[in-house]
């Protein structure tokens, strides 16, 4: 697969949140680094008029993913709290679409589609293409990138867009080996042809 941008491309930014960044409350280590890249992909794809979904966390006080609630993260990306906004420095074109994930307190979700209807807004978009980065790599992108080629989208998953948590170290090669081997293919901005 070649890594071209045509009308029937999309691009999903994952959790690019506040909690995520540094000084959240879950933070990945340069988290706030893919938020520049991120913006130049979202400029070229509002630019060619194509569709730009965001993902985000959106938990209840109480969610199974948390330690106070037996989980293993610490309280996170709570709804209506700071925390749980998109980076300030991150691009927002109106026409995009956001995405609220993990909004059952009882079911820890990490894929974007997972609950969701993004799939069926997709694919009614005649949507066949997939560009995917954003927080984290062995986290929710990879989740998302998985459920994506599970649901039979071609994926781009954008490695300078993309940061690990790496809460065991190499967590992150992992996951981009495990992407790859399932039919991802990785890029960076430079690879990408541009096409109307």
């Amino acid at each position: 697969m070649d890594v071209s941008v045509t009308i029937n491309s999309a691009i999903i930014a994952v959790d690019i949140q506040n909690d995520f960044c540094p000084g959240g409350a879950l933070p990945v280590p340069d988290g706030d680094k893919v938020v520049s890249v991120m913006n130049l992909y979202i400029k070229k794809f509002s630019e060619m008029g194509l569709h730009i979904y965001f993902s985000r966390d959106w938990h209840s006080l109480n969610h199974v993913s948390f330690k106070s609630a037996g989980g293993i993260w610490p309280e996170h990306c709570v709804q209506d709290t700071n925390g749980a906004e998109f980076h300030s420095g991150l691009l927002i074109p109106r026409k995009a679409v956001i995405i609220e994930k993990g909004t059952s307190p009882d079911k820890d979700v990490y894929s974007a589609f997972e609950g969701t209807s993004l799939e069926a807004q997709l694919k009614q978009n005649n949507v066949t293409r997939l560009f995917i980065g954003g927080l984290a790599t062995d986290y929710c992108v990879k989740s998302t990138v998985l459920d994506a080629l599970t649901a039979g989208f071609e994926v781009v998953f954008l490695s300078d867009a993309s940061r690990g948590v790496d809460v065991n170290p190499g967590d992150s090669e992992r996951a981009i080996d495990e992407m790859l081997g399932a039919g991802a293919v990785g890029a960076v901005y430079g690879d990408i042809i541009w096409q109307r």
